[in-house]
């Protein structure tokens, strides 16, 4: 059966053994393409998640909406694949070349070994892998984030905010997209304490140690609800959560916290919970974001274009890639000082007068000569 540009067909989940979603009906406008929208026809775009599922209003959303913006933008098909455990990654890759996928992206550091494997034995597919940089194949594009920064100006203002002198944070799993942005807010905290001549506690990491409190996965929210209330009863009273959809819990536990009395505010990651979040938004602080969204929905419309390139994307403050979210709710707790110091912080890191670095930082290895011609030629 062939379906009209824009469409997005359901694989059976006997296929994958996995959540498949589609999104028919979505409502999605396709926008006036012409030339780019003909070129375009019969171009398929999939995606496939790490363990925690699209619906994380984090991480995977916002990796999801740049698909989501491609097919708005030239009516391509959609797939869709959401993994449970780490055993569906490499099936689900496997299962969207199957399908006839033009390109896929990987959405997480842990798909990099499976995206390894399958665009090896498949060179004529193009994959997206997005925090990873480590593959180096031709027919894979990278997509990176340098948070180191961003998680900086987020741990300065977390340290310039704290009403009880101690804040936290934790991650997820123990990667290295979770460690960079752990160790760009403490050294934040440290900028903090060094000029302000404060003495901020952080709790849930150590930088010099690089250990420090895990879930052990993405989806607990349970787990990482229980660490934050254990946080909030040593006296933190504003939490990081690097930990995809767990991170949610933290959310509830915050909003627990407040319900009782104390004030305690969290830091979002990836994306601006302020927009995402169902509840609880009024307690975020800011974010530590990503241009997943925009670095995604490029990606893909360059490949359905013909113009696959295997260059890495690193996303860092001078480009816009990374940054912090507004303060919403919180901007009277910030107050004007605070934030225009935060601004002014802003550009001595991107200028080096502050430098900013983290042994987890993104680190590329040269690329391969990128594979030529549109998605599903031979070569």
């Amino acid at each position: 059966m062939t379906l009209p540009p824009g469409a997005v067909r359901r694989l059976p989940a006997a296929v994958l053994g996995l959540s498949v979603l589609a999104l028919a009906g979505c409502g999605l406008p396709l926008a006036d393409g012409g030339e780019v929208q003909e070129q375009a026809a019969g171009f398929t775009g999939c995606i496939v998640s790490d363990e925690g599922g699209f619906q994380d209003r984090s991480f995977h959303e916002s990796t999801r909406s740049g698909l989501q913006a491609a097919r708005a933008s030239l009516g391509i098909e959609v797939r869709e694949a959401e993994s449970q455990v780490a055993a569906d990654l490499e099936p689900g890759l496997v299962a969207m070349v199957q399908a006839g996928c033009d390109v896929t992206v990987a959405a997480g550091h842990r798909l990099a070994a499976a995206t390894r494997t399958v665009a090896a034995a498949e060179p004529s597919t193009r994959f997206v892998v997005v925090d990873d940089a480590t593959v180096g194949l031709p027919n894979v594009k990278p997509l990176v984030f340098d948070t180191a920064g961003a998680a900086f100006l987020a741990g300065y203002v977390a340290a310039g905010s704290t009403r009880t002198g101690t804040v936290a944070a934790y991650g997820g799993m123990d990667v290295a997209p979770v460690r960079v942005i752990l160790d760009g807010f403490a050294d934040g905290i440290a900028h903090y304490n060094e000029t302000e001549d404060a003495e901020v506690r952080l709790l849930g990491w150590d930088r010099d140690s690089q250990e420090g409190t895990f879930v052990g996965d993405f989806s607990d929210t349970s787990g990482a609800a229980t660490i934050t209330r254990g946080f909030v009863a040593d006296g933190a009273d504003v939490v990081l959560p690097v930990a995809g959809e767990a991170a949610l819990g933290t959310v509830d536990a915050v909003v627990e916290a407040n319900t009782g009395g104390d004030e305690v505010r969290f830091v979002w990651v990836d994306a601006d919970g302020h927009r995402t979040l169902e509840k609880g938004k009024e307690y975020q602080l800011t974010s530590v974001l990503k241009q997943l969204s925009i670095s995604v929905q490029d990606a893909v419309e360059s490949a359905a274009r013909g113009e696959f390139s295997n260059e890495p994307y690193v996303g860092t403050l001078e480009n816009g890639g990374v940054g912090i979210a507004p303060y919403h709710d919180q901007e009277d707790a910030v107050g004007e000082e605070l934030a225009d110091a935060v601004e002014q912080l802003e550009q001595d890191v991107i200028d080096g007068t502050v430098p900013v670095a983290s042994e987890s930082s993104p680190s590329l290895r040269p690329a391969a000569p990128a594979a030529s011609g549109r998605p599903g030629t031979k070569e």
